[in-house]
């Protein structure tokens, strides 16, 4: 029986049908196997009320992460301490409910990931007795084990907080690259605040920040401090040879990770290189996994666009090479732009490109949940370690692009990271991505770049080892022209006309005037487009405090580079669009160079005469 049956099924006999395929298909999964969980957490220490109406404040909070975890709520109280819990369940969705606790329930933990490595962790632990069969409750125990030492030992992503009440001291941590999001803040009582969402937080902290990735918090420190130190980060230049089948073996073990699961899934295929690796190494496995058990061996696709859009047509040919379930989703350019006051309050940026590209993926992630489907792999990280993205092609050297692409790595969780999260968890969908396995990224990132170098010369495209690499003639993954396609940002391949149609739009609701004094208006990360200002907007009237536009990160960008790359070329500067379409010369359908360019910042001459006239004034005032 297939997950196509399920998903045919009306919601309500979901859930039934799911225990009878669960027993009637393979036997019972043992006790203390995987029942991971995607949720969303809230904890606070240190409040100085404590009474029943501050406890009832942290559920109203805790409620604005529902949607991340529709299943079931959960609180642990200690003193002026609080760990809140929505969970989504993935594996095993009638137990494991959280917090979670050690033997003797001295330690608490609240938990928003998945630890892929749990079960040889237990085998590390088994002077440890398990309450639970969570793939989360070995955090308890590591702790109880090596103290705060222990948060490199994990494999997966996740972001949690513990509390040990024998002294009353607390650690939060957050993945390597910040799949999963974390936000710490700081009231005026002196409570210190943990959210997985900014708006869990925003209303009752004074200050509040992104929890860096690859971090940890240690309450008896009173400080973060770096637990995940890779050698990429170091920025220096890699010289191991590049191996095409080692960098295959990598990356379909760290497919197959992502296979554990006890619901309905699928995979994101917009039919770009990545998306279609991700399905390509999904579908020739599936069989032999646990998944298949209970859901089948046929895949699940899932695609969205513009009717007539790139990605549709791509998606499709790529699942029907495949022989996948294939589910395409159309919408409107009208349909998105009223969607777009709902996607920023979910993923808590005024970023342009990643509402360009949220706004479609949330519009999938809500027909992809209605089909009972809870848990997707997406293709997400590839662009940043192999520089995918177009403005690649003008890297001067091997290393300025290895140093772009750790820059980019390390930017993930304000923007790729932060879109695939929040875009699918604002549906209570978990979304999974293989290219940003911790042993991936360090096989990947140690390749010496000379291989990764754009190189007509040599015949090699933009991602060229990772397309090699999957180049089997005895084997084929992918069609040809598919493994070889022209690199396509996902905010373009819904449709050309998407991105059109959100300029058009916004030019109609922000005036000239408007934009020539944003500076006035928005002096911090200044908006220098008019659809920049009308997000700017929007994202002002959820998160009005300046510590919530401190979170979004800002500087000039062409098709998704950082500051630094813009350098790479004059022309860049003239027309700085996160669009693949800007990296002119590049793209085969990139927009029309104008010779006359005027420069895209248009607040210059006398509004910055004003504004420097209107500061010295403040001065002496």
């Amino acid at each position: 029986m297939h997950l196509y049956k399920l998903l045919e099924l009306p919601a309500a006999s979901q859930s039934h049908f799911s225990r009878f395929l669960f027993s009637d298909c393979c036997d019972r999964r043992e006790e203390g196997e995987g029942k991971a969980a995607m949720c969303g957490i809230l904890a606070v220490f240190g409040c100085i009320d404590n009474s029943q109406a501050k406890r009832s404040r942290i559920i109203e909070l805790s409620r604005r992460l529902r949607h991340r975890g529709p299943d079931w709520s959960g609180l642990h109280c200690h003193g002026d301490c609080y760990l809140a819990h929505q969970r989504l369940a993935i594996v095993d969705p009638t137990s494991g409910d959280q917090p979670l606790y050690n033997e003797d329930k001295t330690i608490v933990v609240t938990v928003n990931g998945e630890i892929y490595n749990h079960k040889q962790l237990r085998e590390q632990l088994k002077n440890h007795h398990f309450r639970t069969g969570s793939d989360c409750e070995v955090i308890a125990h590591l702790y109880e084990e090596h103290g705060e030492e222990f948060v490199n030992m994990l494999d997966g992503m996740f972001s949690f907080v513990l509390l040990d009440t024998r002294d009353k001291s607390y650690i939060a941590a957050r993945d390597t690259i910040g799949i999963t999001p974390l936000y710490m803040g700081w009231g005026l009582d002196g409570s210190v605040w943990f959210a997985s969402e900014m708006k869990a937080l925003s209303d009752d902290c004074e200050r509040f920040i992104s929890f860096p990735p690859g971090h940890i918090y240690s309450s008896k420190q009173g400080a973060l401090r770096r637990w995940y130190n890779p050698p990429w980060f170091s920025e220096q230049i890699p010289s191991t040879p590049y191996d095409p089948l080692l960098l295959r073996r990598a990356f379909e073990k760290a497919v197959l990770k992502r296979l554990m699961t006890d619901v309905p899934f699928g995979v994101l295929l917009s039919g770009g290189l990545d998306s279609s690796l991700v399905a390509a190494v999904a579908s020739r496995y599936l069989a032999e996994s646990e998944a298949a058990c209970q859901w089948g061996s046929q895949l699940h696709t899932f695609c969205i666009g513009l009717k007539g859009s790139p990605d549709l047509k791509a998606a499709r040919e790529v699942a029907d090479y495949l022989g996948t379930r294939h589910h395409e989703f159309h919408f409107t350019v009208q349909e998105g732009i009223d969607a777009l006051e709902e996607v920023i309050y979910h993923i808590e940026t005024y970023d342009v490109t990643t509402i360009r590209a949220s706004t479609p993926m949330f519009l999938m992630s809500r027909k992809i949940k209605s089909l009972g489907v809870k848990m997707v792999i997406s293709g997400e990280g590839s662009d940043e370690i192999f520089g995918g993205y177009l403005y690649f092609h003008k890297a001067p050297n091997k290393e300025e692009f290895h140093q772009e692409t750790c820059r980019k790595i390390k930017a993930l969780h304000l923007y790729d990271c932060l879109r695939a999260n929040k875009s699918t968890s604002a549906w209570g969908v978990e979304a999974r991505v293989p290219f940003l396995d911790k042993e991936f990224i360090n096989t990947a990132m140690s390749i010496d770049p000379e291989w990764k170098m754009v190189r007509p010369d040599l015949g090699r495209i933009e991602k060229w080892i990772l397309r090699n690499a999957f180049d089997d003639e005895k084997q084929p993954y992918l069609p040809k022209h598919i493994l070889y396609r022209q690199k396509e940002q996902f905010s373009d391949g819904v449709g050309y006309s998407w991105i059109d149609g959100l300029r058009d739009h916004a030019n109609q609701q922000v005036t000239d005037s408007m934009l020539t004094n944003a500076n006035f208006v928005y002096p911090e990360n200044t908006p220098t487009t008019k659809e920049a200002y009308y997000y700017r907007t929007i994202f002002e009237k959820f998160f009005p405090k300046n510590a919530a536009r401190s979170t979004v990160p800002g500087g000039p960008s062409v098709a998704c580079s950082t500051a630094k790359a813009v350098e790479w070329d004059a022309t860049w500067s003239k027309n700085p669009d996160p669009s693949g379409r800007a990296a002119l010369g590049v793209h085969t359908a990139a927009y029309e160079e104008v010779a006359d360019a005027k420069p895209a910042n248009p607040i210059n001459g006398t509004p910055q005469k004003l504004e420097e006239s209107v500061e010295k004034t403040a001065t002496v005032i």
